[in-house]
């Protein structure tokens, strides 16, 4: 899907973004005129991970859902500060993965949080390797979460 999706994007002014598999990317925010670019290059959802304390008014939870919505695309807003990573939030993201029509547009500051929180929901539902070679190809190589990763799937 993510080569199909470089392909639907020419000439789209999307933001730069990792491909963890192939139903979802992580990214840094993007402004809310980019959402509808998102739509055409066939997301069907969002997944805002950025607190809104940490942007302006303009870029809000609720007005990136507004504009998500308009272009026609699922949205969930799940906050992820930057530590600690709660069950709560792994929970609230798992569901809104398995909820959302893929492919899933996720973002936060630079994509980390999204990428990280996109790691933990997948626990015990990928192998841990995948998911590490996941962080990795998308520069964030974690070495730290895997132990994390492999008690989530232990407990699931």
């Amino acid at each position: 899907m993510a080569e199909d999706m470089n392909r639907n994007a020419e000439g789209l002014d999307l933001p730069p973004m990792m491909w963890l598999d192939k139903e979802f990317a992580a990214a840094p925010q993007p402004g809310i005129e980019t959402l509808a670019a998102l739509a055409q290059a066939g997301f069907r959802s969002v997944i805002c991970n950025r607190p809104d304390e940490e942007v302006a008014a303009d870029a809000s939870a609720a007005a990136m859902e507004a504009a998500a919505r308009a272009a026609g695309l699922g949205f969930a807003a799940i906050p992820v500060r930057h530590a600690p990573v709660t069950p709560a939030m792994i929970a609230a993201q798992t569901e809104a993965m398995a909820a959302l029509p893929g492919p899933v547009f996720a973002y936060c500051r630079a994509g980390f949080r999204s990428s990280v929180i996109w790691a933990l929901a997948q626990a015990g539902r990928k192998p841990t390797a995948d998911i590490m070679a996941a962080l990795e190809r998308a520069g964030f190589a974690m070495p730290g979460l895997e132990a994390q990763i492999e008690e989530l799937a232990t407990a699931r």
